[in-house]
């Protein structure tokens, strides 16, 4: 056979499902995500994978066949031609449930897989008109109560808080946010100055305002050990070379930025969609299709915002040492060479 003919075409196959030799390539780097997480498109594809709630119907025994076919490809058990399609299937399994730093499976109520269907209700009744003090203040509880949850599922597992630090943060990011809430909220009907239908769009945005400032102090209070301690970084190599502050803080200031990012269109865009939809004569005809109105609209938010928003920053961070604490800057790998960045998983 001369160089210029192709090779027969492979018709083996295997339980993996194969692909004619025509268009093998190499060993695919299950290693790293499917797609380039350099650009801010290939971030936004790689987290609306793993944010589907349809990853959600995966079963024990689905994550462990996951787990398994994984390790069989990258040990060399299984052929280089296994379909790619069920090998990327895999890692999106293995992604959307497993925590990176601990390789167990996240809490299911708290992967962030599960963050559309865990929030719907709770940024539903963020959102009711005409809201008392006192729905205003278990409203504001339940989020922060879930931001808490998923902010301690999802964090850095190189450091961990003690429950003592835990209820020190839920209590204080709790507080915050009612205080917020009730005063806004008393603040607004105040503003006589302003025609009626602003101060009911004002009314309505003020969840966001409080959600997004006590979010962030949620966010610092829960992960604070991260800077007061520092997280791992690590070599090109995958070895941990030590833990740094500056890392965690960046990490915690990325994570926060990210939490305001996706309560914006939640906490904003219905309100403003119900106050239009109340302008219609419909509304008049119908007033029972308020409340699905209202929850299709945060869903369609919430799926749509939450992949933008955490696509905004890489979730492995690699950063240049001189960025880093000064211990880091004249390290070198295991070749003599000075490394020149690190990396860090930043959370979700």
């Amino acid at each position: 056979m001369s160089s210029m003919e192709q090779a027969p075409v492979s018709t083996g196959m295997s339980s993996y499902g194969t692909i004619p030799s025509s268009l093998q390539q190499q060993r695919i780097d299950l290693s790293k995500p499917r797609f380039d997480q350099s650009t801010y498109l290939g971030r936004v594809r790689h987290f609306v994978q793993v944010t589907s709630p349809l990853n959600l119907f995966v079963t024990s025994k689905g994550l462990e066949d996951a787990k398994t076919l994984i390790s069989d490809y990258n040990s060399g058990k299984i052929p280089a031609n296994t379909d790619p399609s069920r090998l990327w299937r895999a890692k999106e399994v293995c992604d959307s449930t497993l925590h990176p730093d601990t390789g167990k499976p996240i809490f299911l109520p708290f992967r962030m897989a599960c963050f559309v269907p865990t929030n719907l209700m709770v940024a539903a009744g963020m959102l009711m008109p005409n809201p008392t003090v006192r729905s205003i203040m278990f409203w504001q509880w339940a989020n922060q109560s879930v931001n808490v949850a998923f902010n301690y599922a999802n964090a850095n597992k190189t450091i961990e808080m003690d429950m003592k630090e835990t209820a020190v943060a839920y209590m204080s990011a709790v507080t915050t946010s009612c205080f917020l809430a009730v005063g806004l909220n008393q603040l607004v009907p105040r503003m006589t100055s302003i025609s009626p239908g602003l101060r009911t769009i004002l009314g309505r945005l003020v969840p966001f305002t409080a959600v997004a400032a006590a979010g962030t102090v949620n966010v610092f209070l829960m992960r604070g050990k991260e800077i007061s301690e520092g997280i791992d970084v690590y070599d090109s190599e995958g070895n941990s070379v030590g833990k740094s502050q500056k890392a965690g803080l960046s990490a915690i200031t990325q994570v926060a930025i990210s939490r305001i990012l996706t309560n914006f269109p939640v906490l904003t865009i219905p309100p403003l969609v119900l106050s239009q939809w109340e302008r219609t004569t419909w509304s008049q005809q119908y007033p029972k299709a308020v409340i699905p109105i209202n929850l299709a609209v945060i869903s369609l938010c919430l799926m749509t915002a939450l992949p933008l928003a955490i696509a905004a920053f890489p979730q492995y961070a690699n950063v240049d040492v001189k960025t880093l604490e000064e211990r880091f800057w004249n390290l070198k790998d295991s070749k003599g060479e000075h490394i020149k960045s690190l990396t860090y998983n930043k959370g979700l």
